[in-house]
């Protein structure tokens, strides 16, 4: 009789058969505790009040368990200082374009282009028309969560 072999879907089984649950019965995968998933979110644009920051500068942001999704609205002229932060950063630009100091470099990024910005890496941006920019942060920023963030507010 030819040998039994598990497809992946039976391998799959296998394995969570195999692992066994904590002893709060949750299950833990190499060692990481299960998060309890978050809920379903649809959260339309328009349904997000705008925040004023200063005058060139306004966003909003949808916040999920890991990640935070920014939507700034900049003014051609806007200065956003430098400074640097624990989360990882990808910025998309959907309209206009901003010129970042990053790296010991001058990078201009233009609609339909992104930046990665890794970790604690310092960086200065500067709107060269008005912008509308997407901002992706891995973790959550919690300055702009907890409205900590003056180096964005009051200024030109």
């Amino acid at each position: 009789m030819p040998k039994k072999t598990l497809n992946a879907k039976s391998k799959t089984r296998a394995h969570r058969k195999a692992k066994a649950p904590s002893p709060t019965g949750a299950r833990h995968s190499a060692g990481k505790p299960r998060v309890a998933p978050v809920a379903l979110q649809f959260i339309p644009w328009h349904t997000i009040p705008l925040e004023d920051l200063n005058p060139l500068l306004q966003r909003q942001f949808v916040v999920g368990q890991n990640i935070m999704l920014a939507r700034v609205l900049l003014k051609k002229g806007c200065i956003v200082p430098e400074h640097s932060h624990p989360n990882e950063q990808l910025t998309y630009i959907v309209e206009g374009a901003l010129k970042f100091w990053i790296d010991g470099k001058q990078i201009t990024v233009h609609a339909g282009e992104v930046l990665c910005i890794p970790s604690n890496m310092p960086h200065k941006a500067e709107a060269l028309e008005d912008t509308v920019d997407l901002d992706i942060f891995d973790p959550p920023r919690a300055d702009w969560i907890n409205k900590t963030d003056q180096y964005l507010r009051n200024e030109k």
